[in-house]
């Protein structure tokens, strides 16, 4: 069985930096969980939905009454227009990979609509009271349209 072609990194401290990335539970994202929680609202982290077509999706942070999804998104892995950067070593894997995420971001924001979610993507680098005040708004405008539960806070 042959072994497919993937890139080793250019130093063991790079491969070190690149192992310690996490999936979830980010800096970022645990600043507006905290926040969020410190107004009252509550939500599900890291919550599993499965949608039409076999299509599932984890929100970073998601308020399943109101239906709002919220995404944390990371510079580099998402490809950030203003802060994402290209990797010189290894372009040939790194360029197509991140260019998949993106367009999975894309497709998972389609879905999520599809099914009556609202999306909200936040960029990493996005100040923390921006990001609750985003946030916030979309909550706000889930209530008015009638995606309220008894126990979510007005």
């Amino acid at each position: 069985m042959a072994v497919a072609d993937y890139p080793h990194s250019s130093s063991a401290g790079r491969s070190a930096n690149m192992r310690a990335n996490r999936r979830a539970d980010t800096k970022p994202e645990l600043a507006l969980r905290r926040a969020l929680h410190h107004l009252g609202y509550r939500y599900r982290k890291d919550y599993r939905l499965d949608l039409d077509a076999g299509r599932r999706v984890r929100p970073d942070i998601a308020f399943t009454a109101r239906k709002v999804a919220v995404f944390v998104d990371g510079c580099f892995w998402h490809a950030c227009p203003e802060h994402g950067s290209k990797p010189r070593a290894n372009e040939w894997y790194w360029g197509p990979k991140l260019l998949r995420n993106v367009e999975r971001d894309q497709l998972n924001d389609a879905a999520l609509a599809v099914a009556g979610w609202t999306v909200v993507r936040l960029w990493e680098h996005v100040p923390l009271d921006e990001a609750v005040t985003t946030v916030v708004a979309a909550l706000a405008a889930a209530a008015e349209t009638g995606r309220l539960s008894c126990c979510d806070p007005a």
